[in-house]
């Protein structure tokens, strides 16, 4: 399209208004939890920016919204870290956050120094690469020096910015966590079930399945979370203290997690984690713990590292949320396509402050693979609000005299009538197998209602067969 100077002008100023007004909103979703507009709405402006920067390309920059989803790739490239992203040496009481105190201030040898608390967000480590600002670069740890090159669905994750706000080096790396909210991890799950789909165990395995997506817009779809928690300049830590690399993050556009605290003592440090731990079902992220920093840059590189962490870091991890007790019965629950999804029964258990009675075992495949049998005794463990998972069998020959279950039951067209708004309608069931069957059990079904039948006064249980001893 030839247009004149003043038509060029023009362009280009709608194309760069369009494009603050995109980012002010992904600003106020993303950071300030306050969105203006639907997400419709926004995806109706992304629209209009996309259709503007077709029909005049010459005006797309690297940083532009529409820059975030690609296409898909046929596979992931190794990536070599500059400065290696090391692993922590674990804590598991409060006895081994007081040896790490008084090892910090034998090697500092009576200089005086400050902690930093920060999160341990249970996700996955990225290392992020900016370049004159923009971003050029996303690969994930690996083996702290070699990962994939997952830049393409980097950049899907809408917390990253695309160009760093205000004055940075020329090259920066920003280190964080990529991990997904408790609260998309469950709709994403209940997508897949509605599909007929395989399920996520936890919203760790989904974030890195996730990032491991080779179709970027299945990335963008998922809505990945970042948290950062180190940045640095060519080789070096960019600022004299650690708490600064949080300060300048905030201000480049990143979304920081405001659950930090600056600690003059270990006993500061310790009162952060126990109020973390109390905080810690109420938030919409998985935590397993707190990461210990030594504040000062200058005494981190004196203290240098042993082979495998830094010696002037440490991870407090909490008490896993586990507990052991016996499998009872599972029930098969029948999902709106027809897809059965097993339920596990168990006698109640006290864990993490609540009473559970029962956990997921998501399909078959997860059944076998744990060789599960009624009367097996299980150690489960429970993250968030999420319902807990079975994560072994505890093997005791002695104890494992239950039935195994066994695939030998095929469900096809069956149907059944109810009444609902003064009228009888329909409910069918989509052809499935189900995934085994105790000998000698009881087998009953009852079917949820079916697609698109509008809720009345009267309800319908959602439950399918229990495989049980007697």
């Amino acid at each position: 399209m030839n247009l004149s100077r003043s038509d060029k002008n023009s362009v280009q100023s709608k194309i760069e208004n369009l494009r603050r007004e995109i980012n002010r909103h992904n600003e106020l979703y993303y950071q300030m939890s306050a969105p203006e507009i639907s997400d419709a709405e926004f995806d109706a402006l992304l629209v209009d920016l996309k259709k503007l920067e077709e029909e005049d390309p010459q005006f797309i920059t690297p940083d532009s919204p529409t820059r975030r989803v690609g296409g898909r790739a046929e596979g992931f490239k190794s990536f070599v870290h500059r400065v290696p992203l090391m692993s922590l040496d674990n804590s598991y009481d409060i006895d081994d956050l007081k040896s790490f105190d008084e090892r910090c201030r034998k090697l500092a040898d009576g200089r005086d120094f400050q902690y930093v608390a920060e999160l341990k967000i249970d996700g996955l480590s990225l290392a992020l690469h900016y370049e004159n600002g923009f971003l050029t670069a996303g690969a994930t740890r690996g083996d702290g020096f070699t990962g994939d090159d997952v830049f393409n669905n980097v950049k899907t994750i809408r917390t990253i910015p695309l160009k760093l706000k205000g004055e940075s080096p020329a090259s920066v790396e920003v280190r964080g966590e990529a991990f997904l909210a408790r609260s998309v991890f469950q709709k994403i799950n209940a997508e897949l079930d509605m599909q007929g789909e395989k399920t996520f165990a936890n919203p760790r395995n989904a974030a890195s399945g996730t990032l491991r997506q080779l179709d970027s817009s299945i990335v963008a779809a998922r809505r990945l979370d970042l948290f950062p928690y180190d940045v640095l300049s060519g080789n070096q830590k960019m600022f004299a203290t650690h708490w600064e690399s949080f300060e300048f993050l905030e201000c480049a556009g990143f979304n920081v997690n405001p659950n930090r605290a600056l600690c003059e003592t270990v006993g500061e440090v310790i009162e952060f984690t126990e109020k973390m731990l109390g905080l810690r079902d109420a938030l919409d992220y998985d935590i397993d713990g707190v990461v210990v920093k030594i504040n000062s840059t200058q005494l981190q590189q004196e203290f240098g590292a042993t082979t495998k962490a830094p010696r002037w870091a440490i991870a407090y991890k909490y008490p896993a949320m586990q507990a052991t007790t016996r499998l009872n019965s599972i029930n098969v629950q029948v999902g709106r396509t027809g897809a059965l999804t097993p339920v596990a029964y168990l006698e109640p258990v006290l864990l993490a402050g609540t009473t559970v009675a029962r956990a997921s075992l998501h399909n078959e495949d997860e059944i076998k693979r744990l060789d599960i049998k009624i009367g097996d005794y299980v150690l489960i463990e429970k993250s968030g609000e999420i319902i807990p998972q079975i994560l072994q069998v505890i093997k005791n020959s002695a104890q494992r005299r239950g039935n195994q279950i066994r695939i030998s039951k095929k469900l096809s067209g069956l149907q059944f009538r109810g009444r609902a708004s003064r009228r009888r309608s329909r409910y069918a069931l989509h052809e499935s197998r189900l995934s085994g069957k105790i000998k000698g059990a009881n087998f009953i079904f009852r079917f949820a209602q079916g697609n698109g039948h509008r809720r009345s006064g009267r309800s319908f249980s959602r439950t399918a067969g229990r495989f049980g001893n007697g």
